[in-house]
């Protein structure tokens, strides 16, 4: 097993991808903190639960006080742990699902270990890949199934990958290169994008395919460059609704002013 095992996504405007599966380690850190995050809401739930069905039993010894009623309050007695295990059931996984449907593949877990959930073509996952994971990730935590596959598979793939046709990566964090320049009218550029645009639309992956083409478009010719910048600013603005703004600006200026205005934005 390598320590630091990466995967190569090609994207649509032909730039290629790399990045680095989250591994174990990262795993399970993010597993932790999900489970402390679960077992408040778990225990608040409980609590809820105890209180509301006691007083339900107590409503029911109250209306009957005969033979018959010791049987109905047995009976009441299993409905209420069989509710609370249904109900506490649905909310762990649903919270997964929940989380990594709404989150673009993130928990809070995964968030504050910066690793993500994505297809196997480097597509975001959507509900159905999310329910697969949830739905398996039980069967994965008996006698550590799921670490073992983990660690002794090619992509660190678990049961719920598998299924789902997922694999968990490390997000890409913004680094300034010193071998990347830029010119002065896309700092300018910047700055006003600062002012007028909302850059949480974009994904780490979105900026890594700017970055990419930034840093490769010398090595393409005029008219491939020229075709590449203009797809991914016409994207770019789509994302974060710019479509009828900076026009007059050109497309790699503007892709240079995001990169600023990314790492900018990436530290408020």
């Amino acid at each position: 097993m390598h320590l630091f095992n990466r995967v190569k996504f090609n994207t649509p405007e032909s730039v290629e991808l790399e990045f680095t599966l989250a591994g174990i380690g990262n795993r399970a850190w993010a597993l932790l903190i999900d489970y402390l995050v679960l077992s408040v809401i778990l225990v608040l739930f409980l609590i809820a639960w105890t209180t509301v069905s006691s007083q339900l039993i107590d409503f029911w010894k109250s209306l009957f006080r005969d033979r018959v009623a010791f049987w109905l309050q047995a009976m009441a007695q299993s409905a209420r742990f069989a509710i609370a295990f249904l109900i506490s059931f649905a909310i762990y996984g649903g919270y997964f699902i929940f989380f990594e449907t709404l989150w673009q593949g993130q928990t809070p877990g995964k968030r504050l270990t910066k690793i993500r959930v994505v297809r196997d073509d480097g597509r975001l996952i959507g509900l159905q890949q999310a329910t697969l994971r949830a739905l398996l990730r039980p069967f994965d935590e008996v006698l550590f199934i799921g670490a073992f596959l983990i660690m002794f598979s090619n992509q660190e793939k678990r049961l719920g990958d598998l299924a789902a046709g997922t694999i968990v990566i490390q997000t890409q964090t913004p680094t300034t290169s010193t071998t990347l320049t830029v010119s002065e009218q896309a700092k300018s550029v910047s700055d006003q994008l600062l002012q007028i645009a909302d850059l949480s639309a974009m994904l780490p992956e979105d900026f890594a395919v700017i970055r990419e083409y930034l840093h490769r478009r010398r090595a393409m010719s005029t008219k491939a460059r020229a075709s590449v910048a203009l797809q991914l600013a016409q994207d770019v603005k789509a994302i974060i609704h710019l479509e009828n703004i900076l026009e007059a600006v050109t497309p790699d200026v503007f892709l240079e002013a995001i990169y600023l205005t990314y790492q900018k934005f990436s530290k408020i």
